[in-house]
């Protein structure tokens, strides 16, 4: 991918903490009190023109309320939800360490053909992520956008723009309401 143009911009913002340990992907949990002060903070300073979120309820409650507190625009996009990790959605990581070893081991080394058992096909999640990005790339050639999204789906974009093979994604720190600035020039749309 080729560097964004530089009169706007893309920042992903993970969204802040649901009180819960475990690999969430779809389910559509609420913001603990922790995961809304962490979100406030860390936006606090920051300016944006416009804000995307994913549609499940830990990116989009706190979107909505950050977008109409400043008065900015606001689009929800289906398409930045999280991965659905299938039978693993609700385990905690240290159940699936005790019981799953080695197949969480494959997944963390290659996400890509080793996906937990019932998840979403990682190319359909790859491309429905490149075609919300794109968009969002057309969207910041006017100004700042904050993508309000998930763990996954920021690990998974870093790679792809950092140009880093997706068994790294294990490996990428994404803190909870962590900012990650994004430079994806759109494809053809």
């Amino acid at each position: 991918m080729m560097p964004a143009e530089r009169n706007g911009g893309i920042e992903l913002l993970r969204h802040g903490d649901t009180g819960r340990i475990s690999y969430r992907g779809q389910l559509d949990d609420a913001l603990s009190p922790l995961g809304w002060t962490q979100l406030r903070e860390a936006t606090a300073d920051r300016h944006w023109d416009c804000v995307v979120s994913s549609t499940l309820r830990r990116c989009s409650a706190f979107a909505t309320e950050f977008a109409a507190r400043r008065g900015l625009p606001l689009r929800l996009d289906a398409r930045l939800i999280e991965y659905h990790f299938g039978q693993w959605q609700g385990i905690p990581i240290a159940q699936l360490q005790r019981e799953s070893p080695e197949a969480l081991q494959r997944y963390w080394a290659d996400p890509e053909r080793c996906a937990p058992p019932a998840a979403e096909s990682f190319a359909v999640f790859r491309d429905r992520l490149f075609g919300a990005m794109d968009e969002i790339a057309i969207d910041a050639r006017c100004g700042r956008v904050l993508v309000v999204t998930h763990g996954a789906v920021i690990r998974l974009l870093r790679c792809v723009v950092e140009a880093r093979h997706f068994g790294d994604m294990a490996g990428i720190e994404v803190a909870h309401a962590s900012v990650h600035p994004l430079a994806w020039a759109a494809r053809s749309v």
